[in-house]
């Protein structure tokens, strides 16, 4: 059950708020329609109900506010839209990457494909599907949890006939199995056919709240269709013979060739036709609306002050069964303004790092990057070679002099920067596309994916590498350097902090592109800055720091941990080292700060 009440947006500069005091309630096992034309407020009041919008008012689902859920996505499945998803990615896919999120079984994405007839399709892309289908994949990624309420906002829109009654059946058995379903349209004959009950919006108020018949019998009303090549003659001998015989018959010209014609039958207008030799081609009987003497406010008088005004808090506070309801309404009674609405943040995966991993490897960019940024580094060490006047450890990593980075590193900081990027420009854990989850969960997921996928790649690299120099120059170019331990780890930590990096940025700047500029910058700009720092006078050598540590700590390193620990300031002192490690520094404290404030637009 939903039970909203004093929904108010909040105004900008001197416009009055677009939505004002609208309070309804939507009961289980019922569909109820939230109707209104183009800028009536629909979609700002399920903005305020979900709590994506900032205002006043408060919205229970079963009694309780969604912030008060700790797990939304179980109490109310959402469709606004289309589906936030990455157009290479296939149904199943998507839907498997949800499942993570939201904590369910894998086998439950398969279960709600073959609930909306999407099982033939499941390994279709995302971007390939049309209108039709992409709509049922959004109430398959609603119903995945398996939610007490739907909140769908015109999901019929631009559908086919066919796939509107197909919405609308789904809706309905879901409605008929207990579940509580609210629909937003534009279309009064939609709401006619579908609903147990109808709120209708006007300017942002509530003008009715009517019984799905009650609003029939007093929003529509009969008419005849016609087509004709000779319309405008049609019409007016219409409203003539009506004149003449005192008749309440209103003719409306439509678009084309068609007439709507109110207070006659399809037997009086073809009778018309053949006495004045008008040819018909089309001639039906139809509901329609009220036509251009009916308006909103019409239909509600029709059901006396007491509909039009705020039905749905005397419906709510006469309702024993929810007691938070009555406390609410009570509270809202004695204040004059309803508690604020505060734009609450997307919960993060409930299981990250399954997400995150379902998420890299369902598109193929990850491994189209991994066989490209190979192939371009067995092909630059070979040029390498051939030149010659290369060291041997830039030989092994593919590295020239005039390059800031090597290839592999550049592919890791670009699948890094994707990780993040990707959920900025194709949310799918947003419903709304505004709110991007920025959790410490989800970073670690990212960060260690992230950096595992570039270990993988640094390692590869080097194994092919040195495969393709032995293949063509033999075993004089493929010689192991003495000091290969201290170069393992100064490559493999390179190419990892090039990933992190990656991933830090396009978290704290929203965007691949920036991402990627930011592991470009460490060589570029962080380095030389810390060259002249650790070339200066007064930095001191790292010879002996284990000892002075000895000295100041009192403790004595077990298993010979003064060599670990020296290999590591010594790679932390060298220019790139340090850099790297500054530059991640100030990237993870940005990331920190920035989460809890920064809301996506």
């Amino acid at each position: 059950m939903i039970q909203a009440v004093g929904l108010t947006s909040n105004p900008r500069k001197a416009q009055p708020p677009a939505v004002n005091d609208v309070s309804f309630e939507a009961r289980a096992g019922h569909l109820t329609v939230l109707l209104g034309a183009a800028g009536a407020g629909k979609t700002t009041v399920l903005g305020l109900m979900l709590e994506l919008r900032q205002g006043r008012g408060i919205t229970y689902f079963r009694g309780r506010p969604l912030h008060r859920i700790a797990h939304p996505s179980r109490e109310v499945g959402v469709v606004l839209g289309d589906v936030p998803g990455h157009p290479a990615r296939t149904v199943r896919g998507h839907l498997r990457m949800l499942c993570a999120a939201t904590g369910v079984p894998a086998r439950r994405a398969d279960e709600v494909l073959e609930a909306v007839g999407l099982v033939s399709l499941r390994e279709e892309r995302l971007g390939t599907l049309s209108r039709g289908m992409d709509r049922r994949l959004g109430l398959a990624c609603a119903l995945l949890p398996d939610p007490h309420t739907l909140v769908l906002d015109e999901p019929t829109a631009d559908l086919s006939p066919a796939e509107a009654r197909w919405v609308h059946t789904t809706l309905r058995a879901y409605a008929d199995q207990g579940g509580t379903v609210l629909l937003a349209t534009a279309d009064p004959k939609e709401a006619a056919r579908t609903a147990d009950r109808v709120v209708t919006l006007d300017d942002g108020r509530v003008v009715a709240d009517q019984e799905g018949r009650e609003f029939a019998r007093t929003r529509l009303r009969p008419r005849v269709a016609v087509r004709s090549p000779q319309a405008e003659r049609l019409a007016t001998l219409l409203a003539k013979e009506a004149r003449i015989e005192r008749r309440s018959v209103e003719v409306v010209a439509e678009v084309g060739n068609r007439l709507s014609v109110y207070g006659s039958t399809t037997a009086d207008i073809g009778e018309t036709a053949y006495r004045h030799g008008i040819m018909v081609h089309q001639l039906a009987d139809e509901i329609g609306d009220m036509g251009p003497g009916g308006d909103l406010a019409d239909a509600a008088d029709s059901e006396g002050p007491s509909t039009a005004e705020a039905p749905a808090v005397e419906s709510a506070a006469t309702d024993d069964s929810s007691p938070a309801a009555e406390v609410s309404l009570a509270d809202s009674a004695s204040s004059p303004l309803p508690p604020p609405i505060s734009v609450r943040s997307t919960p993060s995966p409930l299981r990250p790092l399954r997400y995150e991993l379902r998420r890299a490897a369902g598109i193929r960019t990850g491994f189209l990057t991994g066989g490209v940024v190979l192939l371009v580094s067995a092909l630059v060490a070979v040029l390498l070679a051939r030149i010659g006047h290369t060291p041997q450890e830039r030989l092994f990593a593919a590295w020239p002099r005039e390059f800031p980075l090597p290839p592999v590193a550049l592919a890791a900081g670009l699948l890094g920067a994707l990780s993040f990027g990707d959920e900025f420009r194709y949310p799918a854990l947003a419903v709304d596309r505004a709110t991007v989850p920025r959790r410490l969960g989800l970073l670690g997921a990212k960060l260690f994916v992230s950096g595992t996928t570039a270990a993988i790649l640094s390692f590869l690299t080097l194994g092919c590498d040195a495969e393709a120099l032995y293949l063509l120059y033999g075993r004089e170019l493929t010689q192991v350097p003495e000091d290969w331990l201290s170069m393992g780890v100064s490559w493999f930590a390179l190419v990892i902090g090039c990933a992190w990096a990656g991933v830090l940025a396009a978290g704290v700047f929203r965007s691949t592109t920036a991402g990627l500029a930011a592991v470009l910058a460490v060589p570029v700009a962080v380095v030389p800055l810390m060259r002249q720092v650790f070339e200066g006078s007064s930095v001191r050598t790292a010879a002996g720091i284990t000892v002075r540590m000895h000295d100041l700590l009192l403790l004595q390193w077990p298993f010979g941990g003064e060599r670990y620990v020296l290999a590591v300031i010594r790679i932390v002192a060298q220019p790139v080292g340090g850099a790297m490690v500054l530059s991640l520094g100030a990237l993870l404290c940005a990331y920190l700060f920035t989460t809890p404030r920064v809301r996506v637009r």
